[in-house]
């Protein structure tokens, strides 16, 4: 395995992340702390204080973490978070089949990487937890998985059967029966690797009928990570909701602030850049089994949900602490909610959260809370050896291969027609009748009656050379078709269905090729001071 950095500049990401990344203080209104200066990381955390209890927190994560087989570095980690001086860099997403899109796995590579960078220069326990996203509902993008197929070289979607009217979270629905089809499809696609035993094992051990997303997804992550200090959180929990009950009702107590607050980050963000997340009056969502998760918003001077259900303020805070499990946080209230369980030094994010953390920075502080430190995360290519061999042998640099494959066949079409065969042809032509014509004339000198001759002699030579013009002319079209091929097959590879190779192709993919242990290999293989600041291109 070898890496090279690529400039962000070129590849399809967003200009405020693009900014993140390369210009940190143009960006420092909207954050605490550049990712990118040891210096002022160490001061943040020399300043750090945590206002909840570490052993209550590890008590209720020891609690979380009993459905998961955790191998002892993680179980030493919880004990270890207890210190009073332990800090927690932290990273989440979604619960997707058989493990999600590469990117999940990258963002727990980066953790786990920046958590040892950070106990190493801060001289203090960092603990890597990832935060399972056991609230989110959005089934229709957890059931779905895309690969390579290796005999079209093109992306091949499977997914499990959608599900109709409301339902209750990812975390708490089971993986059906027809994970069995949809396994069987994937193995049909794929090619059977020294490695596709091991990789099935692991995901028929954990993503099997009747299983939990929830408990699937961190088993599957523990297995691969858990050796690595990897702790799994999330707060879909009794004891975890529970103890967040205060965050949960300052949402409601302090509205007014945390709507004025967002209102403001995120129209001075919006103004240069882009918004990322659309804001509303409140930052809640009401969970029942009759209308599933319906969204709390104002109503006048109450509040109310698309189902019915109706609150003053004091009554919704009072609701919330009779039964917090009924209520669950949106995309700006977990970050809080998460920052207020565990001493959270660091977040790892993808472009997306990059872009609605700006939105956030002054939100924190309605919560007694300063913003952690918005790490970015791994971004990466794989570049498999049979992509880096062709790649050789065409004029494109790699963020050439994002353009539109008809534009990429016309730049490549111009540029193979710098070898102008009819001139080439024209001028040899040219040159040998220069040649004839004087030859012609003594052969005329000696005997008249073979001048046809040598013109006779000359058209069968220019009747060659035409032939041969064509076998030139049909050995560049065939070249050209060749190449036009590998250009497809690189742009399906580099850039499927016109998308960054992180977003949308699974990584059990690349397991299946590379073997279960390929995500240890990438972790050994960062530099000890890797920011993470440009984009990567892993050579297998």
């Amino acid at each position: 395995m070898r890496l090279s950095n690529y400039s962000f500049e070129k590849l399809p990401f967003s200009d405020l992340f693009k900014t993140y990344v390369s210009n940190f203080d143009a960006l420092s209104a909207y954050f605490e702390t550049n990712p990118f200066d040891e210096e002022a990381i160490a001061q943040k955390a020399e300043q750090f204080t945590f206002s909840g209890n570490r052993a209550k927190t590890v008590e209720l994560l020891k609690d979380f973490n009993q459905d998961f087989e955790l191998e002892q570095a993680a179980i030493d980690n919880l004990d270890r978070l207890k210190a009073s001086d332990s800090l927690a860099v932290v990273t989440g997403q979604q619960l997707g089949i058989y493990g999600g899109p590469l990117y999940t796995i990258l963002k727990i590579i980066s953790t786990i990487w920046r958590a040892r960078q950070l106990e190493d220069t801060l001289d203090r326990p960092v603990i890597p937890i990832f935060w399972l996203a056991d609230e989110d509902h959005d089934y229709e993008e957890v059931r779905k998985l895309s690969v390579l197929n290796n005999h079209s070289h093109e992306v091949e979607e499977f997914a499990l059967p959608p599900k109709d009217g409301d339902l209750p979270t990812v975390a708490e629905l089971t993986i059906p029966s027809e994970i069995s089809d949809f396994r069987e499809g994937l193995k049909e696609t794929l090619y059977n690797t020294d490695f596709s035993d091991d990789l099935w094992q692991l995901l028929d051990g954990n993503f099997q009928s009747g299983i939990t997303f929830r408990q699937a997804f961190g088993n599957f992550i523990s297995a691969l990570f858990s050796k690595h200090g990897l702790v799994l959180a999330g707060s879909n929990h009794s004891d975890i909701k529970d103890y967040s009950r205060q965050c949960l009702t300052q949402s409601v107590s302090k509205s007014e602030k945390i709507r004025a607050s967002l209102n403001t980050q995120t129209a001075a963000v919006a103004d240069t850049y882009h918004q990322q997340v659309t804001l509303y009056d409140s930052n809640l969502f009401y969970l029942d089994d009759a209308s599933g998760r319906t969204k709390v918003m104002h109503n006048g001077e109450g509040w109310e949900t698309d189902s019915g259900k109706e609150w003053s303020s004091e009554q919704l805070v009072n609701a919330i602490n009779d039964d917090p499990e009924h209520f669950s946080p949106n995309v700006f209230l977990r970050p809080i909610l998460q920052d207020t369980l565990l001493p959270t030094i660091g977040y790892v994010a993808g472009p997306g959260e990059i872009a609605y953390y700006a939105q956030m920075k002054e939100m924190y502080s309605c919560f007694g809370l300063e913003m952690p430190v918005i790490f970015p995360r791994l971004s990466a290519t794989f570049v498999e050896p049979a992509i880096d061999r062709i790649c050789k042998e065409l004029p494109f640099e790699l963020h050439e291969y994002a353009e539109r494959i008809e534009d990429l066949e016309s730049n490549f079409v111009d540029h193979t027609e710098d070898h102008d065969l009819e001139t080439f042809f024209t001028d040899w032509k040219e040159k040998v009748q220069q040649l004839v014509n004087p030859k012609k004339r003594d052969i005329a000198d000696i005997d008249p009656t073979l001048e046809g001759a040598v013109g006779k002699a000359n058209a069968a030579y220019f009747n060659e050379l035409d032939k041969l013009k064509g076998k030139v002319y049909r050995a560049v079209k065939q070249q050209e078709n060749t190449q036009l091929k590998r250009i497809r097959r690189i742009k399906a590879n580099l850039f499927p269905d016109n998308e960054l190779q992180e977003r949308l192709v699974a990584a059990m993919f690349y397991m299946n090729k590379y073997g279960i242990d390929i995500w240890d290999d990438l972790l050994e293989s960062l530099d000890e001071d890797e920011e993470f600041n440009r984009h990567k291109l892993i050579y297998l």
